[in-house]
């Protein structure tokens, strides 16, 4: 455990505690060589004993380093120290965006619009030099007392892309501001960003985010699924140019977005431009949700064949276009007509010479050797190869459809082919410890299985990621249906009081510590010489005992005595409060804003 006074690589001294997260430790650091205050990443969990981790940890952090930039966090320093894996940063005396919206709620629209502009120009900046940060969010977004904007976490967030723990579509950071790309398993692109910037948009101006559920995955369904919701209807002076920027940045479809992050900082630049005010909603040039490749370039050719009553399709013409040569037009004419030839040799005639289409019987049903038998006597040829396709309705073994479809009027002897029940659709189970329970429940609920998710107790001797799968109630290789369940078990992290007294808090740290765990603190002085100034002598709660938020706790710190007394004249301490029989000044803090990092 790192404590005050400990150095890091004989150079930076720990000042106290920052803030504490799932992936890092953060605590301010005093620089001796430089001279200079620092922020310290500490990197914490099995994310330290991953070495392909920390290899691209390490190189992704040193890739960030090379990053100058006003709205850019400067990373100092990369490195290992006894087992320690730390970056080095620069100290912003500040707040978190998050913590900002917290205590104001929504911005004003000017705010609202600096903050952005600083956000965009630093993550060009960013983009230009081929570096994704793939997690903005407020909670890694500083904004000083002076309102200029510090982005952070370059290196933690590049590299979480390739460990362990996201190689399985694992979703790390806050689900809020994650992209449907990335929800969904597939990269990430400077696209990714764009978007995350369109929800940190959408939830400064409003003050709330837009899509909200019960758990991490149901919020992340809804980033790949539903519309983003109506930014007027929760902030009416919202013009439109404003709420296009987030419709665009938002988009589901990567097409539909900003091509670039200079892109969306130029629009913000005009948007409140007097001949902006009254441009119509943004209009997604792309489905938002594509299915397939075939799909798409049918769906452009059919608004391209019924687009002659649009503008897209009139043609544009001058005096030159109306003088093309005349030779051109002959052989146009006669293209036409040798068209209309072959039409009538190959549709026409046989159509009124020919005999006349029958209809494809319904098979569905039936044995394969049945179906047959009535698609012969019908007049078809049936392929010799049986399709098998999955069904919730047809019994394993019997058709399912035929393709032409039934009731289709086609050609006699037309070749059918069949398609065979394999019964109801399964999906198998793989084995799914040490990988984030997230990425997995997303996966398994987009397969229509219900996922439970159970807190089990663990070898405290091992570290575990509080979002880590540790046991599961199928097996691998078992094979669930629609509506099938499972269960999947994470660790019961309990996080326990630390002997303040033993390690050198100070009155500082206790502070820190209570508004990281959301507690009550009171805090009581007592004169002594024992102890230096400000140190904490007694705490009320036991170390080691769990912790639980909102509970309280007091600690006794000590005052230099108003009247000299001599080391004798102390009466003896020790690491824990009596309540009962304390004595001295007291201050109280309520509860405190958990701190984030």
């Amino acid at each position: 455990m790192i404590v005050k006074g400990q150095k890091i690589n004989d150079r930076y001294e720990i000042i106290r505690t920052i803030g504490e997260g799932g992936m890092a430790n953060v605590y301010l650091g005093y620089d001796t060589i430089l001279d200079r205050n620092v922020a310290i990443k500490v990197l914490r969990g099995d994310l330290s004993s991953d070495e392909k981790f920390v290899r691209r940890f390490q190189r992704e952090a040193l890739s960030a380093s090379s990053l100058s930039h006003p709205n850019i966090v400067a990373m100092y320093d990369v490195g290992e120290d006894n087992g320690l894996y730390y970056i080095v940063m620069e100290y912003i005396e500040g707040k978190t965006l998050k913590q900002l919206l917290k205590k104001r709620g929504s911005l004003t629209l000017s705010e609202a619009i600096d903050i952005m502009l600083q956000i965009t120009d630093g993550m060009a900046h960013a983009h230009d030099s081929y570096i994704v940060h793939r997690d903005l969010k407020p909670q890694n977004i500083m904004i000083q007392d002076d309102g200029q904007i510090k982005i952070t976490d370059f290196g933690i967030a590049m590299a979480l892309n390739s460990t362990q723990l996201t190689q399985t579509n694992s979703v790390m950071g806050s689900v809020h501001y994650l992209p449907p790309e990335q929800a969904a398993g597939k990269g990430s692109t400077i696209k990714s960003d764009i978007y995350s910037m369109g929800i940190i948009f959408y939830e400064l101006l409003t003050g709330s985010l837009p899509f909200k559920g019960e758990s991490a995955v149901e919020i992340a369904l809804k980033q790949m699924r539903d519309p983003l919701p109506d930014v007027h209807a929760l902030n009416k002076d919202i013009p439109q140019s404003i709420e296009n920027i987030i419709l665009k940045a938002t988009a589901k479809n990567p097409k539909n977005r900003y091509n670039d992050v200079k892109e969306m900082h130029n629009d913000l630049l005009t948007a409140l431009n007097d001949d902006r005010m009254d441009e119509p909603p943004y209009v997604y040039p792309y489905p938002e949700h594509e299915v397939d490749e075939t799909t798409k370039v049918m769906k452009k050719l059919t608004d391209a064949e019924n687009a002659d009553t649009t503008t897209i399709a009139t043609p544009i013409v001058d005096d030159k276009v109306k003088k093309t040569n005349k030779w051109v037009k002959i052989l146009a004419i006669v293209a036409a007509a040798i068209i209309v030839i072959c039409a009538t040799i190959f549709f026409i005639v046989p159509a009124v010479t020919g005999e006349p289409d029958i209809k494809v019987p319904d098979v569905s049903g039936l044995e394969v050797s049945e179906a047959e038998d009535e698609l012969k006597d019908a007049g078809f040829e049936v392929a010799a190869k049986i399709e098998e396709e999955a069904s919730d309705t047809i019994e394993e073994g019997l058709v399912v459809r035929t393709d032409p479809e039934a009731g289709r009027s086609i050609k006699k002897g037309t070749t059918i082919t069949l398609y065979r029940s394999t019964g109801e659709e399964t999906f198998e189970i793989e084995d799914y410890t040490g990988q984030n329970y997230i990425a997995v429940q997303t996966e398994l609920e987009l397969h229509d299985i219900s996922v439970n998710v159970e807190k089990r107790d663990v070898d405290t001797s091992k570290e575990y990621d509080e979002q880590e799968i540790v046991g599961q109630s199928v097996a691998a290789g078992e094979k669930l249906k629609k509506g099938d369940s499972i269960t999947l078990y994470i660790p019961n992290i309990v996080s326990t009081y630390p002997d303040m007294l033993e390690q050198g808090w100070s009155r500082e740290d206790a502070e820190d510590f209570a508004s990281t765990y959301n507690l009550n603190l009171t805090i009581r002085e007592e004169e002594t010489t024992a102890y230096e100034e400000g140190k904490v002598i007694r705490q009320s709660r036991a170390a080691g005992s769990p912790i639980v938020s909102g509970a309280s706790i007091t600690i006794t710190v000590a005052k230099r005595p108003t009247t000299p007394t001599t080391p004798s004249e102390e009466e003896p301490t020790t690491g824990q409060d009596d309540p009962s029989t304390e004595t001295g000044d007291e201050t109280t803090s309520g509860q405190s804003e958990t701190s984030e990092s």
